[in-house]
Protein backbone atom coordinates (compact mmCIF):
# COMPACT_ATOMS: atom_id res chain seq x y z
CA UNK A 1 0.00 0.00 0.00
CA UNK A 2 1.30 3.46 -0.91
CA UNK A 3 0.84 5.59 2.18
CA UNK A 4 0.30 9.32 2.06
CA UNK A 5 3.08 11.30 3.73
CA UNK A 6 4.43 14.81 4.18
CA UNK A 7 8.12 15.70 4.00
CA UNK A 8 9.91 18.67 5.54
CA UNK A 9 13.59 19.48 5.83
CA UNK A 10 16.77 17.67 4.88
CA UNK A 11 19.21 15.36 6.62
CA UNK A 12 18.86 12.04 8.38
CA UNK A 13 15.30 10.71 8.03
CA UNK A 14 12.97 11.00 11.04
CA UNK A 15 9.64 9.23 10.48
CA UNK A 16 6.65 10.29 12.62
CA UNK A 17 3.63 8.02 13.16
CA UNK A 18 0.35 9.31 14.60
CA UNK A 19 -2.12 7.55 16.89
CA UNK A 20 -5.61 6.11 16.40
CA UNK A 21 -8.00 8.53 14.63
CA UNK A 22 -5.04 10.83 13.88
CA UNK A 23 -3.09 11.84 10.81
CA UNK A 24 0.24 13.28 9.73
CA UNK A 25 -1.25 16.73 10.33
CA UNK A 26 -1.17 16.09 14.09
CA UNK A 27 2.59 16.69 14.20
CA UNK A 28 2.30 20.31 13.01
CA UNK A 29 4.92 22.48 14.71
CA UNK A 30 6.74 19.43 16.08
CA UNK A 31 7.53 18.32 12.52
CA UNK A 32 8.49 21.88 11.54
CA UNK A 33 10.92 22.11 14.45
CA UNK A 34 12.67 18.83 13.73
CA UNK A 35 12.84 19.73 10.03
CA UNK A 36 15.58 22.20 11.00
CA UNK A 37 17.92 19.24 11.49
CA UNK A 38 16.25 16.19 9.92
CA UNK A 39 14.31 15.08 6.90
CA UNK A 40 10.97 14.72 8.68
CA UNK A 41 8.48 12.32 7.10
CA UNK A 42 5.03 12.45 8.71
CA UNK A 43 2.96 9.45 7.66
CA UNK A 44 -0.77 8.74 7.44
CA UNK A 45 -1.33 5.13 8.53
CA UNK A 46 -3.68 3.03 6.41
CA UNK A 47 -7.37 3.89 6.95
CA UNK A 48 -6.31 7.29 8.30
CA UNK A 49 -5.76 10.73 6.81
CA UNK A 50 -5.19 10.66 3.07
CA UNK A 51 -3.84 7.12 2.93
CA UNK A 52 -5.80 4.35 1.18
CA UNK A 53 -8.49 2.33 2.89
CA UNK A 54 -8.30 -1.43 3.36
CA UNK A 55 -10.39 -4.00 5.22
CA UNK A 56 -7.31 -5.43 6.95
CA UNK A 57 -5.31 -3.46 9.50
CA UNK A 58 -3.03 -5.58 11.65
CA UNK A 59 0.17 -4.23 13.12
CA UNK A 60 2.06 -6.40 10.63
CA UNK A 61 0.05 -4.80 7.80
CA UNK A 62 1.02 -1.35 9.00
CA UNK A 63 4.68 -2.28 9.51
CA UNK A 64 4.76 -3.61 5.95
CA UNK A 65 3.18 -0.40 4.68
CA UNK A 66 5.98 1.52 6.35
CA UNK A 67 8.60 -0.84 4.92
CA UNK A 68 7.22 -0.23 1.43
CA UNK A 69 7.31 3.54 1.98
CA UNK A 70 10.92 3.34 3.16
CA UNK A 71 11.80 1.28 0.07
CA UNK A 72 10.02 3.75 -2.22
CA UNK A 73 11.85 6.69 -0.63
CA UNK A 74 15.19 4.90 -0.53
CA UNK A 75 15.45 5.10 3.26
CA UNK A 76 18.05 2.51 4.28
CA UNK A 77 18.05 3.67 7.92
CA UNK A 78 15.94 6.13 9.89
CA UNK A 79 14.93 7.40 13.28
CA UNK A 80 11.38 6.27 14.04
CA UNK A 81 8.96 7.98 16.43
CA UNK A 82 5.40 6.88 17.06
CA UNK A 83 2.65 8.02 19.43
CA UNK A 84 0.01 5.66 20.84
CA UNK A 85 -1.08 3.32 18.00
CA UNK A 86 1.79 4.77 15.98
CA UNK A 87 4.07 3.67 18.82
CA UNK A 88 2.81 0.12 18.42
CA UNK A 89 3.45 0.25 14.68
CA UNK A 90 6.92 1.66 15.36
CA UNK A 91 7.71 -1.18 17.79
CA UNK A 92 6.46 -3.78 15.32
CA UNK A 93 8.52 -2.27 12.48
CA UNK A 94 11.64 -2.04 14.64
CA UNK A 95 11.30 -5.67 15.70
CA UNK A 96 10.83 -6.84 12.11
CA UNK A 97 13.45 -4.57 10.54
CA UNK A 98 15.97 -3.64 13.26
CA UNK A 99 18.69 -3.00 10.69
CA UNK A 100 16.64 -0.12 9.28
CA UNK A 101 16.06 1.69 12.57
CA UNK A 102 18.76 3.88 14.05
CA UNK A 103 16.88 5.13 17.10
CA UNK A 104 13.33 4.31 18.18
CA UNK A 105 11.08 6.63 20.20
CA UNK A 106 7.75 5.35 21.54
CA UNK A 107 5.39 7.94 22.99
CA UNK A 108 2.97 6.88 25.75
CA UNK A 109 2.43 3.29 24.67
CA UNK A 110 3.38 -0.05 26.18
CA UNK A 111 3.33 -3.65 25.03
CA UNK A 112 0.64 -5.05 27.33
CA UNK A 113 -2.93 -5.76 26.26
CA UNK A 114 -5.25 -2.76 26.66
CA UNK A 115 -8.91 -2.57 27.54
CA UNK A 116 -11.36 -1.27 24.96
CA UNK A 117 -11.39 2.50 25.25
CA UNK A 118 -12.37 3.45 21.71
CA UNK A 119 -15.14 1.27 20.24
CA UNK A 120 -17.79 3.52 21.77
CA UNK A 121 -16.23 6.45 19.92
CA UNK A 122 -16.27 4.56 16.63
CA UNK A 123 -19.91 3.57 17.22
CA UNK A 124 -20.84 7.20 17.92
CA UNK A 125 -19.20 8.36 14.68
CA UNK A 126 -20.83 5.57 12.70
CA UNK A 127 -24.22 6.46 14.15
CA UNK A 128 -23.96 10.10 13.10
CA UNK A 129 -26.28 10.75 10.15
CA UNK A 130 -24.04 12.87 7.95
CA UNK A 131 -26.90 13.68 5.60
CA UNK A 132 -28.45 15.70 8.41
CA UNK A 133 -25.45 17.86 9.33
CA UNK A 134 -23.93 20.67 7.27
CA UNK A 135 -20.91 21.63 9.34
CA UNK A 136 -18.49 20.42 11.97
CA UNK A 137 -20.27 22.53 14.57
CA UNK A 138 -23.53 20.73 13.84
CA UNK A 139 -21.74 17.40 13.95
CA UNK A 140 -20.17 18.38 17.27
CA UNK A 141 -23.59 19.17 18.73
CA UNK A 142 -24.96 15.83 17.50
CA UNK A 143 -22.01 13.88 18.91
CA UNK A 144 -22.15 15.63 22.28
CA UNK A 145 -24.98 13.37 23.45
CA UNK A 146 -22.75 10.29 23.20
CA UNK A 147 -19.25 11.83 23.61
CA UNK A 148 -19.22 14.32 26.46
CA UNK A 149 -15.56 15.37 26.27
CA UNK A 150 -15.24 18.44 24.05
CA UNK A 151 -11.52 17.96 23.33
CA UNK A 152 -12.13 14.36 22.24
CA UNK A 153 -14.95 15.47 19.93
CA UNK A 154 -12.84 18.22 18.41
CA UNK A 155 -10.02 15.76 17.74
CA UNK A 156 -12.38 13.22 16.14
CA UNK A 157 -14.00 15.93 14.02
CA UNK A 158 -10.67 16.73 12.35
CA UNK A 159 -11.51 13.61 10.33
CA UNK A 160 -14.76 15.07 9.01
CA UNK A 161 -14.22 16.51 5.54
CA UNK A 162 -16.50 17.84 2.83
CA UNK A 163 -16.50 16.03 -0.52
CA UNK A 164 -18.82 17.34 -3.25
CA UNK A 165 -20.68 19.37 -0.62
CA UNK A 166 -21.28 16.26 1.51
CA UNK A 167 -19.56 15.68 4.84
CA UNK A 168 -17.69 12.37 5.05
CA UNK A 169 -15.41 10.63 7.52
CA UNK A 170 -11.99 10.29 5.93
CA UNK A 171 -11.03 7.55 8.40
CA UNK A 172 -12.29 4.05 7.57
CA UNK A 173 -14.53 3.55 10.59
CA UNK A 174 -15.81 0.04 9.73
CA UNK A 175 -12.25 -1.24 9.26
CA UNK A 176 -11.05 0.41 12.46
CA UNK A 177 -13.86 -1.25 14.40
CA UNK A 178 -13.29 -4.64 12.75
CA UNK A 179 -9.53 -4.56 13.43
CA UNK A 180 -9.58 -2.90 16.84
CA UNK A 181 -8.70 -6.15 18.62
CA UNK A 182 -5.30 -6.10 16.87
CA UNK A 183 -4.60 -2.65 18.31
CA UNK A 184 -5.48 -3.82 21.85
CA UNK A 185 -3.56 -7.10 21.96
CA UNK A 186 -0.27 -7.55 23.79
CA UNK A 187 2.80 -7.24 21.57
CA UNK A 188 5.13 -10.20 21.15
CA UNK A 189 8.16 -8.25 19.95
CA UNK A 190 11.83 -7.97 20.85
CA UNK A 191 14.26 -5.20 19.94
CA UNK A 192 17.88 -5.05 21.06
CA UNK A 193 18.89 -1.55 19.95
CA UNK A 194 18.70 1.80 21.74
CA UNK A 195 15.20 3.16 22.23
CA UNK A 196 13.34 5.74 24.31
CA UNK A 197 9.89 5.39 25.87
CA UNK A 198 8.31 8.73 26.74
CA UNK A 199 5.28 8.53 29.00
CA UNK A 200 2.79 11.03 30.38
CA UNK A 201 2.76 11.16 34.16
CA UNK A 202 -1.01 11.65 34.22
CA UNK A 203 -1.65 8.91 31.66
CA UNK A 204 -2.22 5.25 32.47
CA UNK A 205 -0.94 3.92 29.14
CA UNK A 206 2.51 3.19 30.60
CA UNK A 207 2.21 2.38 34.29
CA UNK A 208 5.10 1.85 36.67
CA UNK A 209 4.56 -1.90 36.51
CA UNK A 210 4.75 -1.80 32.71
CA UNK A 211 8.34 -0.56 32.72
CA UNK A 212 9.94 -3.85 33.78
CA UNK A 213 7.94 -5.77 31.18
CA UNK A 214 8.97 -3.36 28.43
CA UNK A 215 12.61 -3.65 29.49
CA UNK A 216 12.50 -7.43 29.02
CA UNK A 217 11.45 -6.97 25.40
CA UNK A 218 13.49 -3.80 24.81
CA UNK A 219 16.65 -4.37 26.90
CA UNK A 220 18.32 -1.14 25.71
CA UNK A 221 15.28 0.99 26.51
CA UNK A 222 15.42 4.32 28.33
CA UNK A 223 12.45 6.05 29.93
CA UNK A 224 11.38 9.67 30.32
CA UNK A 225 8.26 10.93 32.11
CA UNK A 226 6.71 14.30 31.30
CA UNK A 227 3.98 16.16 33.23
CA UNK A 228 1.20 15.40 30.75
CA UNK A 229 -1.65 13.09 29.90
CA UNK A 230 -1.66 10.82 26.86
CA UNK A 231 -1.12 13.59 24.30
CA UNK A 232 2.43 14.26 25.44
CA UNK A 233 3.66 16.17 22.38
CA UNK A 234 0.55 18.38 22.24
CA UNK A 235 0.41 19.17 25.96
CA UNK A 236 4.11 19.93 26.52
CA UNK A 237 5.61 20.47 23.05
CA UNK A 238 8.81 22.18 24.19
CA UNK A 239 9.61 19.60 26.84
CA UNK A 240 8.80 16.87 24.35
CA UNK A 241 11.10 18.38 21.72
CA UNK A 242 13.95 18.76 24.22
CA UNK A 243 13.57 15.15 25.39
CA UNK A 244 13.57 13.74 21.86
CA UNK A 245 16.44 15.98 20.72
CA UNK A 246 18.61 14.91 23.64
CA UNK A 247 17.98 11.24 22.86
CA UNK A 248 18.51 11.49 19.11
CA UNK A 249 21.66 13.53 19.61
CA UNK A 250 23.21 11.11 22.09
CA UNK A 251 25.74 8.56 20.89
Amino acid sequence: MQLHYQTLGQGQPLVLLHGLFGSADNWGNIAKHFAQHYQVISVDLRNHGRSPHNDSQTLTDMAEDLRQLCDDLGLAQLHLLGHSLGGRVAMQFAAQYPERVNKLVVVDMGIRAYEDAHTHLIDAMLALDLSQVQSRSEADKALSTSISNLMVRQFLLTNLVKVDDQLQWRINLPALKANYAYFQAALAVHYEKTCLFIRGEQSDYVRDQDVAVIQKHFPQSEFASLPTGHWVHAEQPQLFIETVEQFLGSS
